[in-house]
């Protein structure tokens, strides 16, 4: 293979896949321009950018590995090793994800993480970094790219090529949906959220179990709660966006619900009238659109191609894993046109099938977890899993803790099903066929 050509390449959007995506392409000897509509984030205060904690997994640490920031990250997160379940009475069950030390979910905060790729990046040879540049239009065919910059003034340049990793409202995306035959949907999940805090004791310790992610599931709405380096624990309440019950109940009267229905968590917040009345609701939603290219000139990745719900904590290590994919089609061929082809084709169904399990996954989440059932399906896995460690792994141990292609990670797991069922009804049949020849013989 030649030696690429240096280009002239704008990444929009310096959030987490943006800025990763620059370094990688920086570190190819690219000029990259990084521009971001919002404030630069190493001049915010920790709170200024409040979001859902992440959770990282194997394939997003594999992508920070790529850009040497992964024992960074690492030092700056909490590692979770599994589901704590709270249920109405205040007991609690643990439920590991795996049956390695190694399986398990490393909790970060979005805007720390954040914050620390951008100053990586903004030390990177070959990055210039623009905050408060909105990307009003782009010209696809010269491939420039107007901006309004806050403060007042526009600015117009032209590059090489355009990637768009500016989240799930995207105005690269929204520049696209302008061309033929492009098709884009979104769906919102009639859910929303509203972050709240369980603080740290006294001494700064943590006043639950740190390394788990806690969940109260309450059937149609659910808590969650992920813990962050301070000791602090950073609470997701998922409730309905509307109706009785709902986030647009009254005050007064979604403190009384939480108070019954979250009893053990409540009594750890001693900020929650003030955090409920301040803190703003969130909505959450799935975007699906294709092409994602547009030749070899424009590109879209993570939540601007393939916007999920956080129920299966993927988001973030989806569109980290996009950057690894990228990077080896572009090692695979000279053209970026075929590149970009490449791996927009081969990338989508799999984000399909993750946006699918997302969903999934809250209606386990919030519904089946506290289950005796459930707990004793995951017990079955583990121990299938430690007894045929290559013939059998549970679809969650293949989504998060490998990198098995999402699609192949839901067909495998169908087929695993199909066995065990199989297995299950034959072994039931041998027990029925015993049995009916120990009552012939003895009557």
């Amino acid at each position: 293979m030649t030696t690429p050509r240096p280009r002239q390449i704008a990444v929009v959007g310096a959030g987490i896949t943006g800025s990763v995506l620059a370094m990688r392409l920086a570190d190819r000897g690219h000029a990259v321009h990084l521009l971001e509509r919002r404030p630069d984030p190493r001049a915010m205060t920790a709170d200024g950018d409040r979001s859902i904690n992440l959770a990282l997994s194997h394939r997003g640490l594999q992508s920070l590995e790529r850009v040497g920031l992964a024992d960074a990250v690492r030092a700056n997160g909490i590692p979770m090793r599994g589901r704590m379940i709270h249920d109405m009475s205040g007991s609690r069950t643990f439920s590991p994800y795996g049956i390695v030390p190694e399986h398990h979910l490393l909790s970060v905060s979005r805007s720390g993480l954040n914050r620390l790729l951008v100053e990586a990046a903004g030390q990177r040879p070959g990055i210039e970094l623009s905050f408060d540049h909105h990307v009003t239009d782009i010209d696809l065919d010269a491939v420039e790219i107007d901006a309004q910059v806050t403060g007042g003034g526009t600015r117009r340049a032209r590059y090489d090529a355009v990637f768009g990793a500016d989240g799930a409202y995207s105005a690269v995306r929204q520049r696209l949906q302008r061309t033929a035959s492009f098709d884009f949907e979104q769906d919102f999940l009639e859910h929303g959220y509203k972050e709240l805090t369980v603080p740290a004791d006294a001494e700064g310790a943590f006043v639950m179990e740190p390394e788990a992610l806690h969940i109260w599931p309450r059937g149609s709405y659910m808590l969650i709660a992920l813990p962050n380096v301070d000791g602090t624990f950073t609470c997701t309440l998922f409730w309905p966006l509307e109706g009785h019950g709902s986030l647009a109940t009254d005050a007064d009267a979604a403190l009384a619900t939480l108070r019954r229905d979250f009893a053990d968590a409540v009594g750890l917040m001693p900020q929650l009238d003030t955090e409920w009345r301040e803190h703003p609701v969130g909505t959450l939603l799935t975007t699906r659109c294709e092409p994602w290219n547009l030749g070899g000139r424009v590109l879209l990745l993570g939540d601007a191609a393939h916007a999920v719900v956080p129920f299966y904590g993927q988001g973030a290590n989806a569109g980290l894993e996009d950057v690894t994919l990228l990077m080896d089609d572009l090692d695979r061929h000279d053209d970026w046109a075929q590149a970009f082809d490449h791996f927009a084709r081969t990338r989508k169904p799999h984000a399909d099938a993750l946006a699918q399990l997302a969903l999934d996954n809250y209606v386990e989440m919030r519904d089946h977890v506290a289950s005796r059932w459930f707990l004793m399906g995951q017990s079955v896995e583990r121990g299938l899993h430690r007894l045929l460690p290559h013939r059998f792994i549970p679809l969650y141990t293949m989504v998060t803790f490998t990198s098995t292609p999402y699609g192949d990670a839901v067909r495998r797991a169908h087929r695993q099903m199909m066995v065990i069922r199989l297995a299950a009804i034959l072994v039931g049949l041998v027990v029925v066929a015993v049995i009916a020849l120990l009552l012939r013989l003895v009557l």
